[in-house]
């Protein structure tokens, strides 16, 4: 049974949020979520970035792999908080949070395709047209098990780094950049 990508002719940006729109807490060189809504920070650009790709036609859809809380770390209410204060402040069509560990082999959490072909159907999506921007190699496979184009942003994170993506940049600002060009084609 194969996956099926393109849904309609919609046209999507799918976004993770820690380290691309807000910024990551980063420790010992890797990159943590914000502990409340009061230590979040969004990051330079991004409320104008978003609102570039809007006004393109894209739908804006965030895409969080949010583990802590599975393990105990973070409550739910924390996470629903920050989210509350992201589509207060930004041009969010949707939001897809993950909160499963990786011991749980859900089929949402990236780098498996689920949240990306959730939003898919449940937003009318074509994927073939959409971008997932992310700071970690889950985020791009994510996007390339998605069927979309995927942008990197490379935080220079002591990690693992993504394998495989159309183009590596250093903020969301110039992802949206590259991202409407594409778009004129």
């Amino acid at each position: 049974m194969g996956i099926d990508r393109a849904v309609s002719g919609r046209k999507a940006v799918f976004l993770d949020r820690d380290g691309v729109i807000n910024a990551a807490i980063v420790r010992d060189g890797k990159p943590y979520p914000p502990a409340s809504v009061d230590v979040m920070e969004m990051l330079p650009g991004v409320a104008d970035a978003l609102h570039q790709l809007r006004d393109a036609g894209y739908v804006l859809v965030v895409v969080t792999n949010q583990p802590d809380v599975a393990r105990g770390k973070t409550p739910r209410a924390t996470i629903d908080a920050i989210h509350d204060k992201l589509r207060a402040e930004l041009p969010l069509d949707a939001i897809y949070a993950c909160f499963h560990d990786d011991a749980e082999c859900c089929l949402c959490r990236k780098p498996g395709p689920g949240m990306l072909l959730d939003a898919a159907r449940d937003l009318d999506l074509d994927l073939s047209q959409s971008f997932m921007v992310g700071d970690r190699w889950r985020d791009t496979d994510a996007g390339i098990a998605a069927g979309t184009r995927t942008v990197f942003i490379n935080r220079n994170y002591q990690e693992r780094k993504p394998t495989s993506f159309d183009i590596e940049v250093s903020s969301l600002v110039e992802a949206a950049g590259w991202i409407l060009a594409k778009g004129q084609r």
